[in-house]
């Protein structure tokens, strides 16, 4: 039988304890007939300060992931969302393809991740789009990672701005304008579009008017995953208010 509710689909969404922009954001890009069941990463606020600090915030997210999607599959979801997003950029191509196969594996079901959705959405704009600005809310370290997946994807990172929140909670302090002005800082040499990942930066808003304005793609990666796991699930509405990739691709 047919969830009453989630008459279209189920979606499972993985998030981390800390995170209070990806619940609202996808509720809020929600096509009808699709629900969200929400299950958390239980992670420490932790203070991150440098690399090493960033790494041990990492290590909680790596082992609070299978349990919380564990707990997910018990509502048995018809597809799952990856609502965090470091761990699926680590390693390059390969690491992420891993990590993947790992997910599926466990899950038996389609799984969107946010490395997969920004690679997705970049080649939904053609091949026109080749250098990137990218803002991250990490640590150098993680910033690497980021670079690492868009270079072995064929872009160039022209500019990368990592904003070193302090704590996985206080990333969802940046203010609209901290991130307007991130925008238009990476926004230099020719860029052809901008990149946002970190899924706790509540950027879905900021980064549909920046596009208006700039004229070119500013991809947010709650919007790019959420547009992801429709596509791949098979749901083609197309949703207005949140940027081009949701409302034209």
């Amino acid at each position: 039988m047919t969830d009453s509710l989630g008459q279209r689909g189920k979606f499972g969404v993985l998030a981390p304890s800390t995170n209070t922009s990806v619940q609202p954001e996808y509720e809020a890009m929600r096509p009808w007939g699709i629900t969200h069941h929400h299950s958390r990463l239980v992670i420490p606020d932790s203070r991150v300060t440098d690399d090493a600090s960033f790494m041990r915030m990492m290590d909680d997210i790596r082992g609070a992931l299978f349990p919380a999607l564990e707990a997910v599959l018990t509502c048995d979801p018809d597809y799952v969302i990856l609502g965090m997003s470091a761990e699926t950029f680590w390693d390059g191509v390969e690491g992420s393809s891993q990590l993947q196969e790992k997910l599926e594996k466990t899950a038996k079901r389609g799984v969107a991740m946010g490395a997969d959705a920004c690679r997705a959405a970049l080649r939904a704009y053609g091949s026109s789009v080749r250098r990137l600005g990218v803002i991250t809310p990490y640590m150098p370290i993680g910033d690497r990672q980021v670079h690492r997946f868009f270079t072995e994807c064929g872009y160039e990172v022209v500019n990368l701005l990592g904003l070193k929140c302090a704590s996985p909670q206080l990333i969802a302090h940046e203010s609209k304008q901290r991130l307007r002005d991130a925008i238009i800082e990476v926004n230099r040499g020719g860029v052809d579009a901008v990149v946002q990942v970190g899924t706790n930066l509540a950027m879905a808003e900021v980064a549909a008017m920046a596009e208006f304005w700039l004229d070119k793609p500013v991809i947010a990666i709650n919007t790019a995953t959420y547009w992801y796991a429709l596509r791949q699930y098979g749901i083609q509405d197309k949703v207005c208010g949140w940027g081009s990739l949701l409302a034209e691709h």
